[in-house]
């Protein structure tokens, strides 16, 4: 199963994991998104769902993510989920039962992760993907993780190590079919 269509993976970009640390990839991430989608790319919006005595709970004393507005996906991004898939979770990787039917009716075999945590959700969805015979790919400058730039770059490392140095990738990386040719600045202003 090495082949397939590309899917773009939007990992967890919620308004609970969205910190100072993190915040910085919102504009990236939504230029990649939106470049994506112009050229008829499917994507993928995991949204990640803790619950009443859920490891994180039990285990970290991690109560967030448990409602609205912790739970919703970054207001920037809201205009692109219409033309993608939400799949909501309560594990690290998008690999549930729900995605894995939603992966094979679309055909999905190459997957493009990014978003938020680059060294947990980022990381696991992609060792899924190595694991189960599928290509990924991690867009490095296109992922962050909330709990700084160290952590960040240690899910960059472990990548390497679990998917393939050369699975690890940047933007300018991604294949020029994929995206639409006009990258806009993070800070340009968008047009109705």
């Amino acid at each position: 199963m090495t082949s397939g269509r590309p899917v773009l993976v939007v990992t967890d970009m919620q308004n609970g994991f969205v910190r100072e640390q993190s915040a910085h990839i919102v504009p990236v991430v939504v230029d990649l998104v939106r470049r994506w989608q112009a050229t008829g790319g499917d994507t993928l919006f995991t949204r990640y769902l803790n619950y009443p005595g859920s490891p994180f709970e039990r285990f970290f004393g991690w109560q967030r993510l448990q409602s609205s507005p912790d739970i919703d996906l970054v207001h920037d991004l809201r205009p692109f989920v219409n033309q993608g898939f939400v799949l909501d979770k309560k594990i690290y990787s998008p690999f549930t039962p729900e995605g894995l039917t939603l992966f094979e009716e679309r055909g999905w075999g190459e997957f493009y992760f990014c978003g938020i945590a680059t060294e947990s959700c980022v990381l696991k969805g992609a060792v899924d993907a190595f694991e189960r015979g599928f290509t990924p790919w991690l867009v490095a400058d296109a992922s962050a993780s909330h709990a700084g730039v160290e952590a960040h770059e240690a899910g960059l490392l472990v990548a390497r190590r679990f998917i393939g140095p050369g699975q690890v990738i940047q933007l300018a990386d991604i294949p020029r079919a994929l995206l639409s040719s006009s990258p806009q600045s993070p800070l340009a202003p968008e047009h109705s």
